[in-house]
């Protein structure tokens, strides 16, 4: 489905990068969002977002789009929603995964490398 047939319920931009961010990405093919409240022990490992407002549902077959880049969603898990509008912390994980695997995590179908940073932004969509 088309990105402008699909409701935007979602959007943020990076304002800080942690030090050891990047490399999430490279070794465990996951990154870590966290608001900016986020707690130092974590902080280095994360890309810090500024705003926590979901104005729908995420669901399986919708869309996370990082500076363009699309990636379709392929898992949710059960505290995902409520993580991201208190803490604005989600995992993504870039497994293609169906089955999901830690409440936290939402997984999505990459196909090629992400490539995000400072100032990134970040949006997801829902299916119509």
């Amino acid at each position: 489905m088309n990105r402008n047939q699909m409701k935007k319920i979602f959007e943020t931009k990076v304002i800080q990068v942690g030090s050891e961010a990047q490399n999430m990405i490279q070794d465990a093919n996951m990154l870590i969002l966290f608001g900016e409240e986020a707690p130092e022990d974590l902080s280095e490992y994360c890309f810090k977002i500024d705003n926590k407002n979901l104005l729908g549902s995420i669901l399986e077959g919708g869309k996370l789009v990082v500076d363009n880049q699309e990636y379709s969603i392929s898992s949710v898990g059960n505290v995902v929603e409520k993580n991201l509008t208190g803490l604005g912390h989600i995992t993504i994980s870039f497994d293609g995964s169906k089955e999901g695997s830690l409440p936290g995590t939402l997984h999505v179908v990459a196909d090629q490398a992400v490539v995000i940073d400072k100032d990134s932004t970040i949006q997801i969509f829902e299916t119509a």
